[in-house]
Order: C-alpha cells, then sequence, then structure tokens
C-alpha cells in the first residue's frame, strides 16, 4: 500500500541505493504500522532537476499510502527528510515531500483492489 518515490539529481551506486531503499522501506513500515511486505521505495537519479535555480543536491519525494492522514506527515517528513540527508547527502531544505491518500478501490494489487 504505502509507495515512497524518491527522485534526486544526486548520483549513488547500486549499493547505496539498495541500502537506501531496504532502509526506507523497514522505516515507513514501522512509522506507519503497516506489514513491510506492502511497501514499495523507488529510486530515481534525474541529472536535469533545479530547486531554487541551482542544481546543487536536491530531492522530490512522493509519499502515497491508503489511509494517510494529515497528522501523519509532519513525523513522515522528518523521517524521509532525515534518511533522504543521511544517505544521499541532500540538505532538508533542498526536499520537497508531495503525500497524497490514496481510496481504498483506487489503490490495485494482487488482481484486486484493497
Amino acid at each position: 500500500m504505502p509507495l515512497l518515490s524518491i527522485e534526486t539529481n544526486q548520483r549513488a551506486d547500486d549499493a547505496s541505493i539498495a541500502h537506501l531503499l531496504k532502509l526506507t522501506s523497514r522505516a515507513l513500515a514501522e512509522q506507519l504500522g503497516k506489514p513491510e511486505r506492502y511497501v514499495m521505495v523507488r529510486f530515481q537519479h534525474n541529472p536535469d532537476m533545479l530547486f531554487a535555480g541551482e542544481d546543487t543536491p536536491l530531492a522530490y519525494l512522493e509519499m502515497k499510502s491508503i489511509g494517510l492522514s494529515e497528522s501523519e506527515t509532519g513525523d513522515l517528513s522528518a523521517l524521509l527528510c532525515r534518511l533522504v540527508e543521511e544517505e544521499l547527502k541532500v540538505p532538508r531544505d533542498r526536499i520537497y515531500i508531495e503525500f497524497a491518500s490514496a481510496p481504498r478501490k483506487l489503490w490495485g494489487w494482487n488482481g484486486g483492489t484493497f
């Protein structure tokens, strides 16, 4: 159910990306109280990004989940910014995060919906 997309202009080797994905998957499952078997995390390197007119390290994250409440987004923002800052060296003030709550009937899995 939870899907986190990480897009950044920061380069990372395969081992660093794998570590970030595993670390983030585990942390999201714990923070959201959902089984990790439903968590999906993806990473995309995009060198063609600017923030505030500069191409210094930056990241754009999309976090979608069924039943995501506004009361959870502050803690999730802190968690995700900390992880991206530590693992990719992107300063917190160079990270945007878009949060979205998906209705169960609009989230498909295993040939059906939730």
